[in-house]
């Protein structure tokens, strides 16, 4: 039989200045650091959602891993998608209320997609989850708004918070609507060499 591999020290940055992706990182015990990455985030012409979220995700991912080769960068984008159009984050409360008005009573898509690089090598996929509202007044809309917890986010809600009251229903990965599709992202790293072992560190086969 071969030997176990190794558990490696491995430098993790997230190119991503999002509460919510931090949150899940420590969540499965990554110690990381924080390197949001800026990119043009403007849609290319004729793009897909799904395009466009992956897209983002890998120039995030390869922006700071050309900074910092050492380290095993991984960065996510999520958009929201209703009738083919993307919701990004809302310009201000009116925006944010169109938004949920629209969104309101219906089923919509969050699309996630996520990437991980090291060095010169790079590799990314996007995760797609449908998400139904209950229908919401006008002065449910308004009240959720004033907490300003809409106001940071694509679509104008977030699921772990307050946004968890308008949320009849989810299928598919809970967390890729948070922001961070875990699982799909392991496996990312997993192509890079890096795979996940508990509580919190990555094993290297090549390191064994």
């Amino acid at each position: 039989m071969g030997e176990r591999p190794a558990t490696v020290p491995v430098r993790v940055v997230l190119a991503s200045g999002s509460p919510r992706r931090r949150d899940l990182l420590t969540l499965i015990g990554l110690r990381h650091e924080v390197i949001p990455a800026d990119v043009d985030e403007s849609a290319h012409d004729a793009e897909s959602p799904s395009a466009h979220a992956e897209r983002l995700a890998l120039a995030k991912a390869e922006a700071i891993a050309a900074l910092h080769p050492d380290a095993l960068v991984l960065a996510a984008d999520t958009i929201v998608v209703v009738d083919g159009d993307i919701l990004g984050k809302p310009r201000d409360e009116a925006h944010a209320r169109q938004m949920l008005s629209r969104l309101s009573g219906r089923t919509h898509t969050v699309i996630t997609g996520v990437a991980a690089a090291r060095g010169g090598e790079a590799h990314s996929d996007v995760e797609q989850v449908a998400v139904t509202f209950r229908p919401l007044s006008e002065e449910e809309i308004a009240n959720y708004v004033r907490t300003g917890e809409p106001m940071d986010k694509a679509g104008a809600y977030g699921i772990q918070g307050y946004g968890a009251t308008i949320v009849e229903r989810i299928d598919g990965d809970y967390f890729a609507v948070m922001g961070l599709a875990i699982v799909r992202l392991l496996r990312l790293c997993a192509r890079l060499g890096y795979s996940y072992a508990f509580p919190g560190t990555f094993r290297a086969a090549s390191d064994a």
